[in-house]
């Protein structure tokens, strides 16, 4: 594929914020010590007087959240993924899903791709987490256009959010001049009828490469976006399995509890005959090394998304 521009989706995180900022007074802005590696900084720079700095203390952070948003607020909590969710689950269990208080929880450093940090910081369990309270919606941007896109959305969405960003800088193959996101849809980049390649995150770049690569050898791969984890487009997850027959799900993510099992169950409750097959990390923990060594490593490439889709159609 062409070459594009690179940016993490952390930093249309940032971007968002500080555009939201300049339009809404009621948008606050929480951290625990990572500003800068969130990007909430950025907002810190220009609204310094609405950015509040928790300390390492995540579980406080999610609790003032809450009692923020309980003032009318609209308050965005910020962490590195694996802190924010795992640290700090029971409080947004019950101060924000419990009570659905209207707080956003800004994620960073989600997945294997943190790198050279490690087991412990690389967090391949929180879209399980998330999609596990009720009313949470949970959203993994693909791109740096559809990460601001995501974060203007969820500001006019009533209610608890959870938005994950990473720190690669990936390809951003989105427009903003015309990009359209909306909480709950699906976007289809390519269309095909031999099987529906459905991801979300990082993962939707490498599909679209697989797609190419696949054309190439015969084999019409439709290509879908799914940045909405939570709630899913049923609907465009149920025309892929009958158009299709085939989907294969690719995520950052544990093939537990993520998009391949909620894809799954949407399928499988259906009646339509599609078989589903599931690409992520496989029930493992992940280990230090550089980001790409690590996606490549865990089969998070569009060399084995290809691969996979072969072994898959039977080619």
């Amino acid at each position: 594929m062409a070459d594009v521009r690179r940016s993490d989706t952390r930093a249309g995180y940032g971007r968002a914020l500080v555009e939201l900022g300049a339009e809404h007074d009621d948008i606050i802005v929480f951290d625990a010590d990572l500003a800068e590696s969130t990007r909430t900084g950025m907002f810190k720079k220009a609204y310094p007087d609405r950015h509040f700095e928790c300390g390492i203390a995540e579980g406080n952070m999610m609790a003032v959240a809450a009692g923020a948003a309980a003032m009318g607020l609209v308050p965005f909590a910020s962490s590195f993924a694996m802190f924010a969710v795992g640290r700090a689950y029971e409080q947004i269990r019950n101060s924000i899903g419990y009570t659905q208080l209207n707080v956003k929880i800004g994620a960073s450093h989600g997945g294997i791709s943190v790198g050279e940090d490690g087991a412990s910081h690389q967090c391949n369990e929180d879209f399980a987490l998330m999609r596990s309270i009720p009313g949470m919606v949970v959203l993994c941007p693909s791109d740096e256009v559809e990460a601001a896109a995501a974060v203007k959305a969820s500001y006019e969405y009533v209610g608890p959010v959870y938005l994950r960003f990473g720190r690669l800088a990936i390809p951003v193959f989105h427009d903003e001049s015309n990009f359209k996101f909306e909480i709950g849809k699906g976007e289809v980049l390519r269309e095909g009828s031999d099987v529906a390649i459905i991801a979300t995150g990082l993962m939707v770049y490498e599909a679209l490469k697989a797609a190419e690569t696949l054309a190439a050898e015969g084999i019409d791969a439709r290509v879908i976006n799914f940045c909405s984890i939570k709630p899913l487009d049923r609907e465009m997850a149920l025309k892929a399995a009958r158009d299709c027959g085939r989907i294969i799900t690719c995520e950052e993510h544990s093939i537990i509890g993520g998009l391949g099992e909620a894809v799954s169950a949407v399928v499988a409750e259906s009646g339509i005959p599609c078989v589903v097959r599931r690409i992520g990390i496989n029930d493992e923990y992940g280990y230090s090394g550089p980001a790409l060594a690590l996606l490549k490593a865990f089969g998070l490439s569009a060399e084995n998304v290809a691969k996979v889709t072969r072994e898959f159609l039977g080619k």
